[in-house]
């Protein structure tokens, strides 16, 4: 399997990281994004075939499963939509505790001054 990026080095990375260097291709992510499709759609053939020993009749319905799924799916991220108003925290919530507050020295990394002379706006 070679990486789909020749110039990175990836002795550096770990084993699990060059494994899956293959979902990096445009036609991998492509062929997960179609595969998924083809999963669903032969489930949802399936619920015209299979029999249901059921105990609501509720789950006689078509698509119910999905249906429901959907349909949670989406309350849980409307619910954190609004949980995120209770549980936010200002930008500066760490102040000089943060890492990203320490000097650019400091964290392992070259200031911007002293690579192009003047920081990108």
């Amino acid at each position: 399997m070679t990486p789909p990026d020749t110039k990175k080095p990836t002795s550096d990375m770990s084993w699990l990281s060059r494994r899956l260097l293959w979902t990096d291709k445009p036609e991998a992510v492509n062929g997960i994004f179609y595969g998924l499709i083809a999963i669903c759609l032969a489930l949802a053939a399936i619920d015209f075939v299979i029999h249901r020993h059921t105990y609501f009749d509720v789950e006689h319905i078509t698509f119910v499963y999905g249906i429901f799924g959907f349909l949670v799916y989406g309350t849980v991220v409307f619910l954190a939509k609004g949980l995120r108003v209770f549980i936010r925290r200002p930008e500066d919530y760490y102040g000089t505790h943060a890492t990203d507050s320490e000097p650019e020295d400091l964290a392992g990394t070259e200031s911007l001054l002293s690579q192009k002379g003047e920081p990108d706006v």
